[in-house]
């Protein structure tokens, strides 16, 4: 009986902690949206702030990839159009929990890799552009977009590849994670939609649907990719 009433007090404890900690999290996500609005008040006209990326990180994190989209999708015009870049969110510890695992682990291994990034500002910088992709590939995923969406999705990483500084070495390698999962993924869908293809209209060189819809991937320096 003792045992019973100890079980179900560290239940009750476990519960209550998780939805401390959940609050905790809801509430510096509110308060630090509000810092990006006020700084985007006083230096908007110098660079482009996204002031939704945290609520962006929020939605993902509770599973609510519908609203995390679009969060993500409606500032991206600016952000390619942007003159001067601002580094929206910085990889420290008290923000990593925000992050999907996949993240979490790139950062770790750029910290195994090189320990003293983690007092640099610059090396630990994931920018707003870079982020937003992230989300967007990672919510279409989720969500199973066709792989035409994704195929836009993997113009806009490559433009941002270009686009977003080398000394913010993050965002770069995010960056490449983000197009490798798009490469992957596509490369998955198309695979199972050339399982449903009858065997008569293969050819030697391949259905015709599929050699239109892979020719984007070679654009993703894939000179070898094959189905069969």
């Amino acid at each position: 009986m003792h045992t019973s009433q100890q079980q179900s007090t560290l239940s009750a404890t476990d519960l209550n902690t998780s939805k401390l900690v959940e609050l905790l999290q809801q509430y510096a996500v509110e308060h630090l949206t509000t810092y990006h609005q006020l700084v985007a008040q006083d230096f908007g006209s110098a660079t482009r702030i996204v002031t939704t990326d945290y609520e962006a990180l929020y939605a993902y994190k509770h599973g609510d990839y519908q609203n995390c989209l679009q969060l993500s999708k409606q500032k991206l015009p600016m952000l390619f159009t942007a003159v001067n870049m601002h580094c929206s969110f910085y990889a420290f510890p008290q923000f990593i929990q925000l992050l999907d695992d996949e993240i979490a682990s790139l950062i770790a291994l750029t910290l195994i890799a090189n320990p003293e990034c983690s007092y640099s500002g610059d090396d630990v910088c994931i920018c707003g552009l870079t982020l937003s992709l992230y989300l967007i590939t990672q919510c279409q995923i989720k969500l199973r977009h066709s792989v035409t969406s994704l195929a836009q999705t993997l113009d806009c990483i490559i433009l941002a590849q270009l686009k977003v500084p080398t000394v913010w070495p993050l965002s770069q390698l995010t960056l490449k994670l983000t197009k490798q999962k798009v490469v992957m993924y596509s490369k998955r869908q198309l695979y199972q939609d050339l399982q449903m293809v009858p065997r008569s209209r293969i050819t030697a060189d391949g259905p015709e649907c599929f050699q239109l819809n892979t020719g984007w991937l070679m654009r993703a320096g894939l000179d070898h990719f094959y189905f069969w």
